[in-house]
């Protein structure tokens, strides 16, 4: 027995030494690309509104909203930030960019909503309907917007991979976020964020894929409502 038994171990010695090799490589490549997003973003993040430049626009990435056209508190937050920015005169139009895949289910127009309600003049705000993703926010941008300067407005774990896709998609893009409750979006997001940057890597660097949808030019020297429905 035992001469069968030592043989099928050293059997499966060469498989499992090779599957820990490339589980160590794998981790590594994992956490190289996590800090290389990190360190390529974090320069053009700012909190002091004095030092970020102007820009063309504001973007607000889309979050959460509740049945009763309230948005959740994460994107409360993000829109909070955009509406400072706004008021401060960092840039004079605002990108709203969320889900809106279906009748039942809109980011953007709670989004709307809830900044005409702060104030903001709805020539100003700009809806884009197809932001499913910050991958597909960002290049709608470009290509549909024409952005070339970009303040992105949102949490602080979720600002290094917004900025970082922007710059590699040839947006002069910078990040201003929100760091309430940075703790409790560290323990719920943290792991989901990290392998978020390694598709956002693989979307930038690799396949450079278009996003689902893309569409007409829309001018951002014109009015906003061309983007209602």
């Amino acid at each position: 027995m035992k001469k069968i038994i030592k043989p099928a171990i050293k059997l499966m010695i060469k498989p499992l030494l090779i599957l820990l090799v490339l589980g160590l490589i794998g981790i590594t490549v994992f956490m190289i690309i996590n800090v290389y997003i990190d360190k390529y973003a974090e320069k053009y993040c700012e909190k002091d509104l004095s030092i970020l430049p102007n820009a063309d626009a504001i973007m607000v990435l889309g979050a959460f909203v509740y049945e009763n056209g309230y948005p959740s508190e994460v994107l409360a937050d993000r829109l909070d930030k955009a509406l400072e920015l706004y008021n401060t005169g960092k840039a004079p139009k605002i990108i709203l960019s969320g889900d809106h895949g279906t009748k039942e289910y809109d980011e953007v127009n709670v989004m709307k909503d809830y900044l005409m309600e702060k104030g903001i003049p709805r020539d100003d705000l700009f809806m884009d309907h197809a932001g499913f993703n910050t991958y597909d926010s960002m290049y709608r941008a470009k290509e549909i917007f024409g952005v070339k300067t970009l303040i992105v407005t949102t949490q602080k774990f979720h600002i290094n991979r917004s900025v970082y896709i922007a710059r590699k998609l040839g947006i002069d893009a910078y990040g201003y976020p929100d760091d309430k409750w940075i703790n409790y979006y560290n323990r719920s997001y943290g792991i989901r964020e990290k392998l978020a940057k390694i598709k956002a890597f693989i979307d930038v660097e690799i396949t450079k894929r278009k996003p689902k949808y893309l569409g007409d030019p829309i001018s951002l020297d014109g009015s906003g409502t061309v983007t209602d429905g």
